[in-house]
């Protein structure tokens, strides 16, 4: 049999993974490519050596990780096949990353490319038809081979001439998680991801803030994406809009996401949570942010609070005295 070379799309999930050590198993040459976006796989931006390495040392398999985060963007404002049951455009992702990794195959003269999904797992994106859209809009129809369900499939390419022992693939189907974590168990792979899925775009509070902010914003950026994702966010009168931390991680976080223009704020001689305050603030607007910010520090029963801000990095110049919001106005301002 002819040995070939190949690209395993790599969700970071079993399913895909198993189904890299699959085509591996039979001695192709596999490097899995593991696409980042805000919305999932971020967490690995800038640490990409150090995920490879944990990949190569704990399964055996070469990847690389793309960041993909500016054309995706595109792709959730106007997918042509809709969203899911939050802000999830599933069929319209797979067109997005299988096409990327159609063009990368084809610029390095690659055989064919590798998936882990199974038929009937997933309701929007894993079903035959969807499955047929998504091959035929990402232009890989013959050259997608799904390991894990390809005896329910019709024979790729890659099976047809031969780089590919079709005997040895599997007729997985469903919901089911059995036949894969007995499979992990036979190839030795622990440690390895629940299935639960790292999309935020299928979280539902995130996707609400994720969907107004794609309604009300002309332009979107990786950075705005970011910032939706940490902690308690509101929306004031003007327009401005107010994030509250929630642990000290994200007070670090909003701290990092500062840029020119905003407002940081905190309650003196508390420990509680930092608040950043993102577009032009007049005083009334500031009494507002910081009234919604003593609610959440251990200052909301006190009839007063002092709040600092300031306009630069760990600089509070400037102070405020406010009663804590109520229930009822922090209800009217939640984003």
């Amino acid at each position: 049999m002819k040995k070939g070379r190949a690209f395993s799309l790599l969700s970071g999930g079993l399913d895909s993974l198993l189904a890299t050590r699959l085509i591996m198993d039979q001695g192709i040459e596999v490097v899995a490519l593991h696409f980042i976006t805000p919305f999932f796989g971020y967490q690995k931006k800038g640490q990409e050596a150090r995920y490879q390495e944990r990949w190569k040392r704990l399964y055996g398999v070469q990847a690389r990780i793309i960041d993909v985060g500016d054309e995706y963007l595109r792709v959730v404002r106007s997918p042509r096949y809709g969203y899911g049951r939050n802000f999830n455009p599933c069929i319209d992702c797979k067109v997005f990353l299988f096409s990327r990794a159609r063009e990368l195959m084809e610029e390095e003269k690659r055989d064919f490319l590798i998936s882990g999904e199974v038929l009937g797992q997933r309701p929007m994106s894993q079903r035959r038809d969807a499955m047929r859209i998504v091959e035929r809009d990402s232009g890989t129809e013959g050259v997608l081979l799904r390991p894990l369900c390809a005896q329910h499939l019709k024979p790729t390419r890659a099976e047809t001439e031969g780089l590919v022992d079709r005997d040895k693939l599997l007729a997985i189907t469903g919901r089911g998680r059995k036949p894969q974590m007995e499979l992990a168990e036979k190839m030795g792979i622990r440690h390895y991801p629940t299935p639960a899925g790292g999309c935020l775009l299928t979280d539902p509070e995130l996707a609400d803030r994720f969907r107004k902010i794609f309604q009300q914003s002309p332009l979107i950026t990786v950075e705005d994406i970011l910032f939706l994702q940490v902690g308690r966010h509101f929306r004031l009168s003007g327009g401005q809009h107010l994030v509250v931390g929630r642990r000290e991680e994200e007070n670090k976080r909003l701290m990092e996401l500062f840029r020119e223009g905003d407002t940081l704020l905190r309650v003196q001689g508390i420990p509680g949570p930092l608040g950043l305050l993102r577009g032009p603030a007049e005083e009334k607007d500031l009494r507002l942010a910081s009234s919604v910010l003593a609610r959440y520090s251990k200052a909301k029963d006190q009839e007063k609070a002092e709040v600092q801000y300031g306009n630069k990095r760990d600089e509070f110049s400037g102070r405020i005295r406010v009663s804590p919001a109520g229930e009822e106005e922090i209800s009217s301002l939640r984003f």
